[in-house]
């Protein structure tokens, strides 16, 4: 799983001498930075998916080809996850505005603040982690709800549902003692410590409580 420590930001700018200054700061402050010089050479390399340790984006928005703007539609498109964050320009805000009803994380106005790059971009780092964190801990509880009988997947949604044990025993026409056997059996394959954790892991996994 990457995280702050291990994540790779990817800078993308025509423009050297602000791409280089970009990767410059970062670097000192200890992140790992790879350079492009265009949004078109970014993905033609296959990125990020071809980089599983990427972390955060820094694209600027005026690119020759392809711009910031057909980046995010491109990264949208690809259901990516990677935080994006944008460089605008003065006369940009307009186009920063389009950039996060796109879904970028952020952008940052020319010209730069070093501590509020380096802030944004440890938000940024800080939401893909908490997004990777989110992602392994959905894929566990689908592990967990895929060990499951049927009968106990059917107990598991009549509870998400907020049945009782009787409820339960008289919709699926067994005695509420059996109920309580499955229930447990339930709790102790899903790792739950609690009714409600358990309601938590199910919701995550995308249970609908109408499901029952």
């Amino acid at each position: 799983m990457t995280d702050r420590k291990t994540a790779v930001i990817h800078v993308i700018d025509d423009d050297e001498a602000v791409r280089q200054s970009l990767a410059f700061l970062l670097s000192t402050a200890g992140h790992t930075v790879h350079e492009h010089a265009s949004a078109r050479h970014f993905v033609e390399a296959g990125l990020p998916a071809a980089d599983p340790a990427a972390g955060c984006i820094i694209t600027d928005v005026r690119m020759p080809d392809m711009t910031g703007i057909d980046l995010l539609h491109y990264l949208k498109e690809k259901n990516c996850a990677v935080p994006v964050i944008v460089v605008t320009g003065h006369g940009d805000v307009p186009l920063a505005v389009e950039a996060m009803k796109l879904g970028a994380a952020d952008f940052l106005e020319k010209p730069f603040d070093d501590v509020a790059i380096l802030d944004t971009v440890n938000s940024a780092l800080d939401r893909r982690q908490k997004s990777n964190q989110h992602d392994a801990l959905r894929e566990q509880v689908a592990e967990r709800i895929a060990g499951l009988s049927q009968r106990e997947r059917q107990v598991l949604e009549c509870l998400v549902a907020g049945q009782a044990n009787k409820t339960i025993a008289y919709e699926l026409g067994i005695s509420p003692r059996t109920v309580e056997v499955y229930r447990a059996n339930v709790m102790t394959k899903m790792k739950a410590q609690s009714l409600s954790e358990l309601v938590r892991m199910a919701l995550l996994a995308g249970i609908s409580p109408k499901a029952a």
